[in-house]
């Protein structure tokens, strides 16, 4: 496995590898990998010739200082988890290699970043999306595997490659959990031992609210209400948001009749943490209150299937 930290260099890896035939697999990542991203890794060996995985915590995508600051490094380690995934090449540019001046070219997504995260952390998703775009331009790969956990980010991402007619496949990559249901996160290391027991209480809030859509409540507040409780419930946990979202626009919608996300952001002390289930209708069956197909069911709740691979 080789570590390239230059531009051309793994733009030369790339080249070898179109010359032998070979198909490009690409993980874009911000590092401090964990199982969740070796599950991105694991889809994306299966699926490419030659594998590369980007390690760049990326500041344009940062709305407070403190908080890329804080962002945990550790490319030792997470070179061996790569090695031991079968990754072909790590791409890590140090901040001045993937931006060596004044960077006036930015790509924004609109209406798709609107909502959720877009709404508290102004800047974020333009910076997401930039980046994104600088790294497809530099790597060329075939496919791009993105984690389910960053729900939106994906939806960003695979609007961002249609619209602007990128040669890549946006592969999405169900979500890895902890035993109670904790999506895994880079930002969970940050916890104390009672915010970690803490912490799962936003997922129960999804779940709640999912559980409320498939009994039969089409009123999105009805159901948001549900998970609200379980939030109000842990004192260590402050809401940021929990919303009823399309799959596609990240827009709220007015009555659950189609698929749809419901995503949450909290702070558990000071680290805030995301996550989000996906309900979808099943022809054939119909819960009480709910019109003939519009029958919910979740998916993505299995605990070894949710990751994040925030770029």
């Amino acid at each position: 496995m080789r570590i390239v930290k230059s531009i051309d260099g793994i733009r030369a890896l790339v080249r070898e590898a179109r010359a032998a035939g070979e198909t490009i697999g690409f993980v874009p990542t911000m590092g401090a990998l964990h199982a969740g991203h070796a599950a991105l890794i694991d889809q994306a060996r299966a699926g490419a010739d030659f594998l590369i995985v980007s390690i760049f915590v990326n500041p344009l995508q940062f709305d407070r200082e403190d908080d890329y600051q804080r962002y945990a490094k550790n490319l030792p380690a997470d070179a061996a988890l790569c090695e031991s995934r079968g990754v072909d090449a790590i791409f890590a540019p140090e901040a001045a290699e993937m931006y060596p001046g004044s960077q006036r070219t930015h790509v924004d997504v609109e209406r798709v970043t609107d909502r959720l995260c877009g709404q508290f952390r102004p800047g974020h998703f333009r910076g997401v999306s930039t980046v994104v775009t600088k790294l497809f331009n530099i790597v060329q790969p075939d496919k791009a595997y993105f984690g389910e956990k960053d729900a939106q980010q994906l939806a960003v991402v695979r609007r961002m490659a249609a619209d602007l007619n990128m040669p890549v496949e946006i592969v999405p990559v169900p979500t890895v959990r902890e035993a109670d249901g904790l999506a895994l996160s880079s930002r969970n290391v940050r916890l104390t031992a009672e915010e970690r027991r803490a912490a799962p209480a936003l997922y129960r809030a999804l779940l709640a609210v999912a559980n409320a859509i498939e009994g039969g409540a089409c009123d999105p507040e009805r159901a948001k209400a549900e998970g609200l409780a379980v939030l109000a419930g842990e004192p260590l946990i402050r809401s940021e948001y929990l919303e009823i979202v399309d799959v596609e626009d990240m827009q709220p919608v007015a009555s659950v009749r189609g698929p749809v996300l419901v995503a949450g952001a909290a702070w558990v002390g000071s680290t805030r943490l995301i996550d989000n289930v996906r309900i979808e209708p099943i022809a054939g069956s119909q819960p009480a209150g709910a019109a003939v197909g519009d029958t919910m069911i979740r998916r993505g709740f299995r605990n070894q299937t949710s990751t994040s691979n925030e770029v």
